[in-house]
């Protein structure tokens, strides 16, 4: 997945300001081969549990990806944050995946604060190299 450097920044950023809570939001680019992050999209952390969970309220999401479609954008995932760790998709994130063949991108801040992501193949989440350009 290619990210550029100011969705990468914004990322990091909205996770930062909203820990201890996880934060989520929409990953905003073209799809394909090789995707492409162009811009991010905050959403609304809806959880009951915010500190450990994260979730979109279904109306906040319909409207970001109309908005996101109708500027010409396409939707190439989802991203989240663990304040804590791990770096890498949870037990609950696996479960509560949906979006078969997107992306889900995770920004840990438990050491080095970072970006990772993986697609989701219905089954498992399968990591995607991260490059920042």
């Amino acid at each position: 997945m290619r990210l550029a450097p100011a969705a990468h920044d914004a990322m990091l950023t909205h996770a930062r300001e909203g820990a201890p809570a996880e934060v989520v939001g929409v990953l905003v680019g073209e799809r394909g081969d090789d995707d492409r992050v162009t811009r991010i999209e905050r959403a609304r952390n809806a959880a009951d549990t915010p500190r450990t969970r994260y979730e979109l309220d279904p109306a906040e999401q319909i409207r970001l990806i109309d908005d996101i479609e109708a500027a010409g954008d396409e939707v190439v995932g989802f991203y989240h944050s663990h304040p804590r760790g791990p770096e890498g998709p949870s037990a609950t994130d696996a479960e509560l995946a949906a979006w078969e063949g997107y992306v889900y991108a995770i920004v840990s801040l438990a050491d080095e604060p970072l970006v990772g992501a993986w697609r989701w193949t219905g089954e498992r989440f399968d990591r995607l190299t991260v490059a920042v350009e």
